[in-house]
């Protein structure tokens, strides 16, 4: 599933990239698939320049970008290296869409449904104490999104991060804004793991409706306890594939 997806989901993808910010996210993408290993040292700026023509003002501000996500790090007189992983900043949207691209890790995908589950049945009871009206109705259309997908699956994944992001407004906590992004990038991993076909995917909308549902009865209990067994099946489901493999 490509990282443009991702962007969609962002509504990011109709802005087009800076020269700087399109070097950032092929450097970036490199770094985080693993291609430039932690510690490397990378070439100098006229090396940079010359290999992807272009000039060093842009090279410059392209290491400026990825210094700035935690990817980079500069030494004057020494060089530009690759930073360990743990100092990325990984709810960066760059450095999760750039994992798309990348060889899909257990690892990366294990911890992102932990986060996942610690956060969003708790989003689920706020979202059933707090929705309004106007709420439950999003979360009702992202779910009819879902049915209604049967062609790709792309566009069954799409409405899937939809109905997700739903619940997470509904809950009323502009904090939780900030991991729609855990979110896509989990989705969008997943899929290319199980490379399910469309026609599978409606088994877990009984289960969403389930939330749904819940959700509108303004039953936080239900809500809350519904979420973590939808996440958690998930999350086995996806253990087990990686196991087979």
């Amino acid at each position: 599933m490509s990282e443009h997806v991702y962007y969609d989901l962002k509504q990011t993808a109709n802005i087009t990239p800076s020269m700087p910010q399109q070097l950032a996210r092929e450097l970036g993408r490199r770094i985080v698939a693993g291609s430039i290993e932690t510690g490397t040292m990378l070439d100098d700026e006229n090396a940079l320049a010359e290999r992807y023509e272009v000039s060093r003002v842009v090279v410059r501000d392209a290491v400026k970008i990825l210094v700035g996500k935690g990817l980079l790090d500069v030494r004057r007189g020494i060089g530009t290296r690759v930073r360990p992983r743990d100092r990325w900043i990984l709810l960066d949207d760059d450095v999760l869409a750039w994992h798309l691209s990348a060889p899909p890790s257990a690892t990366f995908l294990s911890q992102l449904m932990e986060i996942r589950l610690a956060i969003e049945p708790k989003a689920a009871r706020w979202a059933a104490e707090r929705a309004t009206a106007d709420d439950i109705a999003e979360i009702e259309k992202a779910l009819k999104g879902m049915e209604d997908a049967t062609d790709t699956s792309e566009s069954f994944i799409i409405a899937d991060a939809l109905f997700h992001k739903a619940v997470l407004k509904a809950a009323r906590n502009e904090f939780l804004s900030g991991f729609e992004g855990v979110i896509y990038s989990a989705l969008l991993v997943s899929v290319r793991i199980t490379n399910k076909d469309p026609r599978d995917n409606g088994a877990s909308i009984p289960f969403h409706r389930d939330v749904l549902n819940a959700i509108a009865d303004h039953n936080g209990d239900l809500a809350e306890e519904l979420t973590q067994k939808l996440l958690s099946d998930a999350s086995k489901r996806l253990k087990s594939k990686f196991n087979r493999d």
